[in-house]
Order: structure tokens, then sequence, then C-alpha cells
């Protein structure tokens, strides 16, 4: 009875595996095919491309070329079909390409019922700005659609030409006022396009016109705060704009900063706001430029006004002291709401122990080294117990899976990632999850493990709050690849990995607006000096060049810092030049304090992230299990 089961069984297999291989040549062909009308979609009306079209109707993608040709040559004849591919997907990726490029069409053509018709909530200012317009023309209430043009009149920047006579409209109603006007002047200094305050400082009362300048002024140089004769009258708006300036100040000339703060302060009225926003800024400013005045400024700010940037500077000030008592009474100072924090757990643990109160300090640092966390990892190294993973996978079954993959959105985005287009695929992905369920998807991101997708899992989980599938939230992808390159320049891949995943969560279209590309985030500059010769953008895209390139530049760092992981890792991040400034202004110190004191935020995160995601990875990769934070406790970071 059991040959017989095994040989059915056989030959089941046997009949199932041809027919899979089938199907997947199958949707090769359709691949192809697809590619192929691509190049023809701009011959619509050839037989060439209609034939390769209509060997398409059961492809995910062939949507894509019906939304291509509509794109193409728009016409006001092609109106019904636009009006009904609009209608079948709204809201998806689909849909937004062609129906701007037909709203403005509509738009350039003054076809205006038909554009009111097509028009859908966007954050495009020339379209809403013609779609209130065009409600006007139509003879909506003017007292209801000009109530909804201060929203694309208070921005920090000029506006499109097109909304010019609206806002013609809007003023002449009297919708206008100097506190918008002041409002927007503030938004184009902070942040904003600053080469619009000359425009807007026109539109203020005459007696008003020199807060105007006066503003712009201090944007383009915020020492002019120094210049009192310039704020004469000492009123609120005077104030609006010193508070502004002496912020921006402390950053670039501290000496400056305080002393304009010592001649202003007692001679305006700030509001009690305003003395704190300006009180936490300076401490900040100062902590991070290791400034003598940052502990007087610190101890300045008050309890209930303490910022999660605040908590972090006077922590790290405290620190450098390495007073443990200090540190100690200081931690059990701040706020109660505060202490259930990973850092704050941390730190006071330590303070404990160093303070012989080793019962109590261990206490607390062993209920932290159950956590997976970069304070969990500290603490298990230095009460020299094995980290804790918290590993609990998701399960589904096969079922599940399959009916969620029935969903059109989700064949276009997995086919568009096989295809390598990513960006469009990843705004499939989102339109499907919009769809879903938290358990769905939860699901969709197991669905997207499997299909070697790994960057969406790693967000999904952590948009979904679920943090405890770690071969998910932090994949072996392109093993291989890593292993070659890492061994090749001996460094651990493990941290080589860690970097990967912190810079780009394994997308290898991943760019940065500093320019980096790829997998470990590569700066064209630092592969041109790697490899001696110009590389474009497109080589850097591809995974093993950006792979062998990240792990020759991190054996190079390696090597400058003898070695030290913690310097390297930094230096990746913020540049050799900053962390050998930052290493002449701080004192020797603990690695753990030292990088408490790295004065960049990204940066300092990024490290403790980096640590973190190597002591995982170094659980995939080694049987052995070993502690990557083990060398980090005891470890002193010297001046040069």
């Amino acid at each position: 009875m059991k040959k017989i089961i095994y040989k059915s069984l056989c030959l089941l297999i046997v009949l199932v595996i041809p027919s899979f291989q089938v199907l997947a040549q199958e949707y090769n062909n359709l691949r192809k095919t697809f590619l192929q009308a691509e190049k023809y979609v701009w011959q619509a009306q050839a037989k060439t491309y209609k034939s390769l079209y209509d060997q398409l109707h059961y492809y995910p993608l062939q949507p894509y070329l019906d939304q291509q040709r509509l794109m193409h040559n728009i016409r006001l004849s092609d109106a019904p079909e636009i009006d009904a591919f609009l209608q079948k997907y709204k809201h998806s990726p689909l849909d937004w390409p062609l129906r701007k490029k037909w709203l403005n069409y509509l738009s350039k053509h003054k076809r205006k019922v038909l554009f009111l018709e097509h028009f859908k909530a966007n954050n495009n200012a020339k379209l809403n700005c013609t779609y209130l317009q065009y409600q006007l023309d139509k003879g909506d209430a003017e007292s209801t659609i000009l109530k909804q043009v201060k929203k694309w009149w208070l921005v920090g920047k000029s506006q499109d030409k097109t909304c010019d006579p609206l806002f013609k409209k809007w003023i002449a109603a009297g919708h206008l006022t100097p506190d918008l006007v002041w409002q927007r002047i503030a938004l184009a200094a902070d942040g904003g396009k600053h080469t619009l305050i000359p425009y807007l400082t026109k539109l203020l009362p005459p007696h008003e016109r020199y807060l105007g300048k006066l503003w712009h002024s201090v944007r383009r140089d915020p020492a002019n705060v120094s210049r009192l004769n310039k704020f004469p009258n000492k009123n609120n708006k005077e104030v609006q704009i010193l508070t502004y300036g002496l912020k921006r100040l402390i950053w670039r000339a501290p000496s400056n900063a305080l002393k304009a703060y010592e001649n202003v302060i007692g001679a305006y009225p700030f509001t009690i706001q305003q003395r704190h926003e300006i009180t936490a800024k300076f401490a900040i400013a100062l902590a991070s430029k290791n400034h003598s005045q940052a502990q007087r400024w610190m101890d300045k700010v008050p309890a209930n006004y303490l910022s999660k940037d605040l908590v972090q500077w006077r922590l790290a000030q405290t620190l450098k002291s390495q007073d443990w008592r200090k540190i100690q009474a200081d931690l059990e100072s701040l706020p109660k709401e505060l202490h259930t924090s990973s850092q704050w757990q941390y730190w006071y643990g330590r303070s404990l122990v160093e303070n012989d109160q080793s019962v109590e300090g261990t206490t607390v640092l062993a209920k932290l080294a159950q956590t997976r966390h970069y304070y969990g990892f500290l603490a298990s190294s230095l009460l020299s117990q094995q980290a804790s993973l918290q590993d609990q996978p998701l399960l589904y079954t096969d079922q599940e899976k399959q009916e969620l993959l029935a969903n059109p959105a989700a064949k276009r985005a997995f086919e568009l990632f096989h295809l390598e287009r990513f960006s469009h695929a990843r705004k499939e992905w989102n339109f499907w999850l919009s769809q879903l369920t938290k358990t769905e998807k939860l699901i969709a991101a197991t669905i997207a493990y499997e299909k070697s997708w790994f960057d969406r899992p790693i967000f999904t989980l952590a948009n979904q709050g679920y943090l405890d599938d770690v071969s998910m939230r932090f994949p072996m992808a392109y093993e291989e690849k890593f292993q070659h390159y890492s061994d090749k320049v001996s460094i651990d891949t493990a941290w080589a990995m860690a970097i990967s995943r912190r810079e780009s969560s394994f997308m290898t279209d991943a760019y940065s607006g500093a320019g980096a590309r790829g997998l470990m985030q590569i700066m064209p500059n630092t592969a041109k000096q790697l490899e001696r010769r110009s590389v474009s953008k497109r080589y850097l895209l591809k995974a093993d060049n950006n792979i062998k390139l990240g792990t020759r530049y991190l054996k190079q760092l390696s090597d400058k810092y003898q070695g030290n992981r913690v310097l390297a890792t930094a230096s990746y991040n913020a540049g050799p030049y900053r962390v050998k400034k930052w290493l002449t202004k701080l004192d020797d110190l603990p690695a753990d304090i030292w990088i408490e004191n790295i004065p960049f935020k990204e940066t300092r995160e990024y490290v403790k992230s980096v640590l973190a995601y190597q002591q995982i990875y170094q659980y995939h990769l080694d049987e052995q299990q070993q502690s990557v934070f083990k060398e980090l406790i005891g470890m002193q970071i010297k001046q040069p």
C-alpha cells in the first residue's frame, strides 16, 4: 500500500513540476510581449502594436499600455475613453498621471465643464486655482469659493501665475489682512523662499513695511539682531524677528548670539514662550558644540519644557563628567514619563552599578537585556549575557496569501517589481495596502518577503507596529554578494549588511538628496575616489557594483581608525572630516558615552542603529552567536 502511495506521489510531482514550468515560461513570454508592445505604443493604430496588445489581455500590466497610449498626443475626442479609464482605475497609481495631463489639456483649451467633471482633490496649486476660478465662472457663490483661496495663498513660496487672477479677486473682496501678510512673511523667512519677502513687504501697511525689510535682513544675516537701532519700537513683531534671528545665530556664531541675547532679553517684551524657545535652542546648540556655557544653559531649561532632544543633550552633557552620583541624581530628577525609555533605563542601571548599588542596577539592566535594542544589547553585554532577539515569526497559510494575491493592484505591484520598475511597484503596493486590514497588510508583507522584495516587509511591519519577526525586518538580502565582497576586503559581513539595512532598507534604487545611490548609498565622489575614474549613477544602482564599492569604503575607514567600528561607522554617515573635528573637541570617553555626545542627531542615531543591526546580522551569520557589543563595553574613544 505504501509503495502505491509513494508511486502516486512521485507521478503527481512529475505532472505538477512541468505545469509550473510551462506557466512560468508563458509568463516570461507575456513579459517579453509587454516590453515589445511598449516600444510600439506610440503607433497605437499599427497592426504590430494591436497584435502584441491582443496577446496581453490577462497580463496585469496591460492597463499601463492603455495609460501610455491615452497620454500620448492627448485629444478631446479621447474624452469618453479617458473617462472610462479614470473611473476604472480611480485613486490607483494609473489614475493621477493621466488625470493631471488631461486636466492641464482641458485647462489650456478652456473646456471648463469637462475640467470640473474630472477634477479630483490634489496638491497642485495650478490645477486647484483653475478649479476655483472655473467654479466662479460657473456662477457658484463667490463667498464660498473665495474662502478656499487662503490655503493656496498662505505659503512660503510664489505660486503658479495661473493663480494670480484668483488672488486678485480674493484680495479685492477684502480677504487679505495685514496679519495674513505677516504670516506669509514668516513662512517665507523660516524655511520658504526669502526672495518673496520684498513683494510681501509692499502689501503691509506703510508703518509696518520696515518690519518686512527687517525680517528679510535677519533672514539673510542673523547677526543683524545685534544692531538694535533697527528695532526701535520694541513691539511684538520686532520681538518675533529677534527670537527667530537669535535661534539661527546661536548655530553660526555662539559668542555673538550670547552677547546679543544679554542686550535684548531685558529690553524687549519677550513672552515666556519665546524665552523658553530661545533657552532650549541655545542649550542644544551649545551642547552640540561642546561650548563652555552649555551646562549653564541646559540647567536653565524648565523641567516641563524638556523635549526629546533636550533630554538627550542634558544627559550627554552630564555623562561627559563621568560623575556617576551626579548622573544618577540627574536621571532621577527627570519627569517620570521618561523613566520608561530604554536609554534612561540603561544609564540609570549603569549609574546604580557604578555607585555600588549592584543589586538594584543589575535588576534594571537584566530587564532591559531582554529587549532587542541598542541599549538592550549594551545591557546584556555589560552583564555578560547573551543578547535576546525576541523573534516571533509571522505565519499565514498559502490560501490566505493566494486570496490577497488575486487583487489586481497586488498583481501589478509584484509584476512591476519583477521588471525592476521599483518606483511604480511601490506606488501600486501602497495603493494595494490602502485597501487592506492590518492582518492582511501583515500577510502582504510575508508575500513580499517570500518574493525577495525585502524593503516592503521592513516598512510594512514597522508601520503596523509588528516588530518581532526578525527575519523579515532584517532579511539576508544579497547575502552571497555581501559575503563575497566583505571577505575580499576582510571586513565583517554583518557590519556591511547592517550599513545597507540602515542606509537603504535594501532598495537598490535608493537615492538621497545629497546624491548618494544604491544599497549602501555611495556618493559619486566616493565611487570616483575608490575606482579612480568617474562612474555613472546607473553603475551605482547595480547591487554588485554598490556592494563592492561600499565594502571597500568601509575597509578604508576601518583602517583609518585602526579597526574602531564606532568611528568608522560614524564616518560613513557624517564623513571623516566631521569625526576628526568631534574627536578633537571631546575628551577621552568610554565608547557608549562618546556615542551619546555625537553632535549630529542623525549620526548619533545612525551609529546606534548600525551597531544593533550588526548584532542581529551577526546572529544570522554566526552559529556561535558572538556579541558585537562585547568590544564596546570598556572601549575608550581617545583624542588623536
